[in-house]
């Protein structure tokens, strides 16, 4: 079994064609059937069921997808990390959920280089679930998120709490209303928000990421809630508007990392994100969160 096997696999599995992985690929159809052939083969197992409409996966093909993208993580962190220059004395790859990276982690990364230019940082973005597996896996040395989950062998950390707002296009308009958008922030948040509006329907528009929601009400008017870190720049350039009288919910935030890793950089990589987050905490309190 060797990468390209494995990549020509995922094509495949993603675009239900050999002939569209061909084409995505950038070889012949035979190629791919060739290299599927080799798999299967080595693994004992019929990955695809081949019919005029395509391929699909069998069930051996679809227990395999997880092991396959895991594969190529594995060797892609590798090369990278063989590959490194000799100024770099180690790397690192730390993933979070995108509110993350609007502000802090891109703060924190400017400071990292800045102290530690001798580490090689790679950053990515992810949910809850990937993010875990991938701490998990050994292919992620740091993650950032709202909603972990415990896991043998994970530590799991609390690093700062987000202070949610409620952001508005019109102040003026009374609350809520029909361009209301729910960001799905995880359980915490939809605690107490259904705390605090016990008699409120289901909003017409939800979404799963705050800066979704932004764009959204941007582009169409409404409402969200969103990090205070978030809302600061869209007020201050008169974008949106905090909503008066409006409550405003906490949102922990996670660093979840192995308990035992060969990194020789994860625990400094670890006390520079604590700082990076007291500096956050003392940010906000500072401000009163008055926008």
């Amino acid at each position: 079994m060797d990468m390209n096997q494995v990549r020509t696999f995922l094509a495949v599995a993603a675009n239900g064609s050999f002939l569209e992985a061909a084409t995505r690929l950038h070889v012949t159809q035979s190629t791919v059937s060739n290299r599927i052939q080799l798999l299967e083969a080595y693994l004992g197992a019929s990955l695809f069921v081949r019919n005029r409409s395509g391929a699909t996966l069998t069930p051996a093909g679809k227990r395999f997808v997880h092991h396959a993208k895991a594969f190529i993580l594995t060797l892609d962190q590798a090369r990278h990390d063989v590959g490194l220059p000799s100024r770099y004395r180690a790397s690192i790859t730390i993933g979070a959920r995108i509110a993350l990276w609007e502000e802090f982690l891109p703060r924190w990364v400017g400071e990292l280089r800045r102290s530690s230019p001798d580490i090689s940082i790679r950053s990515e973005i992810g949910f809850e679930e990937d993010l875990m597996r991938r701490v998990i896996e050994g292919t992620m040395d740091v993650a950032l998120m709202y909603t972990p989950q415990h896991s043998p062998g994970i530590h799991v950390q609390h690093l700062f709490d987000e202070t949610l707002v409620l952001l508005t296009t019109d102040p003026e308009k009374p609350w809520p209303d029909e361009d209301y958008i729910y960001v799905d922030w995880g359980p915490a948040f939809y605690a107490q928000h259904s705390s605090n509006y016990p008699d409120l329907e289901r909003p017409a528009q939800v979404v799963n990421i705050g800066w979704l929601g932004v764009q959204l009400i941007i582009s169409n008017g409404g409402s969200c809630f969103v990090p205070v870190r978030m809302a600061e720049p869209l007020i201050r350039a008169g974008q949106l508007f905090y909503m008066p009288d409006s409550p405003q919910f906490k949102l922990p935030t996670y660093m979840v990392y192995p308990r035992n890793s060969d990194s020789i950089v994860l625990e400094q990589v670890l006390e520079s994100l604590r700082v990076q987050a007291d500096k956050e905490q003392r940010k906000v309190s500072g401000n009163g969160i008055i926008l």
